[in-house]
């Protein structure tokens, strides 16, 4: 039997929890599908969030299921792998294991994944010693040799970024060439002290489990002790697609084109998190989550209520 819910929320990252949360004490039937798939994931702490700095996520997220789940919210370990706009303008979702559930409205927070690239030791060492973020971890690592791994010119904004966090900056172009720096990028690169290393990474050097370099494919080792690279970003909006979601492509890939609220060009979905756009810290998503289910919530109240009115006025 297909259970009907008033709220599905695909994605139980901080987005969907938080929006969970509104929704679960506004009274709203609510399913969470979570994947367990969050993307701060190969990260050991989370930072920048008051009152949370510091926190491991799995210890966050962990947190808010048990908040949720106390205003009787349900959560789901699986996967949305289909979903039908109905003639009614509500939504029948498959999930992963074959189960069908009924929404009334959505909210995706389906995320994005980060791809790395292809330099042996990138993956191994993300999170930890590789970072891509100067907010999320440059206080961690402040003072350090650091080093930038070019993955397109536009590299060069996150290695000016990242001496805000230290001096001693190294950016590596990688597969960019020389001739694809602008002047403006050289002279705000030597005003920021920053070196340019041009030639192809092969690999990083780790001893101890820790990061000592980065070698190029000529042989020569650059001492480093954190690097930073720009992941490619890869939303997540199969679902969002498969219901006509107007998207918009930016340098970060494709995201829903949504109103300041979330909701989508589809009527009845919203967006949140990184399944909204790229830049979303931890703490938008909370944000983003929680504005989406405010808003949803009184959407559902006056649409009943106009409902009521029409059949007592037949």
């Amino acid at each position: 039997m297909t259970e009907t819910y008033e709220v599905v929320v695909v994605g139980g990252g901080t987005a969907g929890l938080s929006a969970a949360l509104v929704l679960g004490r506004a009274r709203r039937r609510t399913l969470v599908v979570d994947a367990g798939e969050p993307r701060n994931a190969p990260a050991a702490h989370l930072q920048g969030y008051l009152t949370r700095d510091g926190m491991p996520p799995a210890a966050f997220l962990a947190e808010g299921r048990r908040e949720v789940e106390g205003y009787g919210v349900e959560i789901v370990r699986d996967q949305a792998v289909d979903v039908v706009r109905d003639d009614t303008g509500e939504f029948d979702v498959t999930l992963g294991s074959g189960r069908p559930v009924h929404a009334r409205r959505l909210i995706v927070t389906t995320g994005l994944a980060d791809e790395l690239p292809a330099v042996p030791g990138v993956a191994e060492r993300f999170g930890r010693d590789v970072l891509h973020c100067p907010y999320c971890h440059g206080w961690e690592v402040r003072d350090e040799a650091f080093g930038v791994l070019a993955t397109t010119p536009m590299s060069v904004h996150q290695a000016l970024m990242v001496t805000q966090w230290s001096k001693d900056v190294t950016l590596f172009l990688h597969t960019v060439a020389e001739d694809e720096l602008g002047d403006e990028d050289l002279r705000r690169l030597t005003a920021a002290g920053a070196a340019v290393v041009p030639g192809e990474v092969a690999e990083l050097v780790v001893d101890a489990d820790r990061l000592t370099g980065v070698r190029l494919a000529d042989g020569s080792t650059h001492a480093r002790s954190a690097l930073f690279v720009a992941p490619r970003a890869v939303p997540r909006t199969g679902l969002l697609e498969r219901l006509g979601a107007e998207l918009t492509e930016t340098p970060f890939g494709s995201y829903p084109v949504t109103d300041p609220t979330g909701l989508t060009s589809v009527p009845g979905v919203w967006a949140a998190g990184n399944a909204a756009g790229f830049a979303e810290q931890v703490v938008n998503a909370a944000s983003g989550g929680y504005r989406a289910a405010a808003t949803l919530n009184g959407e559902l109240l006056f649409t009943d209520l106009d409902a009521a009115v029409a059949r007592g006025r037949r």
